[in-house]
């Protein structure tokens, strides 16, 4: 095994976890858009959004020419997914995308709501 794979982080998750699951979502989507598998793309949408926000980020796409998940036309280089709160029988995150690499990257924040009952994603705004 090479060094950097041995000292590479190790990623753990829960399917218990809605923050877990939120990563999940991300990492497993920008792969798929990535790699250019719409149906998977697709299909993880419908695993992992409530039926209501898909029906509100397909408005959202059609009225700004971008992809509603990662608010933009690209796709982010690298993207971390962090707890912000919870409350109301909802969890709060926020997901930073990474756009570009070296110094001269860009960030951006997204809010993510998820609902703890059924720990899927129910909104995804921008965030300061």
């Amino acid at each position: 095994m090479p060094d950097d794979q041995a000292n590479a982080t190790v990623r753990e998750g829960s399917p218990d976890s809605a923050v877990d699951r939120v990563a999940d979502f991300y990492g497993a989507y920008i792969d798929a858009v990535d790699d250019g598998t719409d149906d998977l793309s697709a299909g993880l949408r419908a695993h992992y959004l409530t039926e209501d926000l898909r029906r509100r980020l397909a408005a959202w796409e059609e009225a700004n020419h971008a992809d509603g998940v990662l608010r933009a036309q690209d796709v982010p280089t690298h993207w971390a997914v962090r707890y912000h709160d919870s409350g109301a029988g909802h969890l709060f995150t926020t997901v930073t995308l990474t756009w570009g690499t070296g110094p001269d990257a860009g960030h951006t924040r997204l809010a993510v709501q998820s609902d703890l009952s059924t720990k899927l994603i129910s909104d995804i705004e921008d965030s300061q």
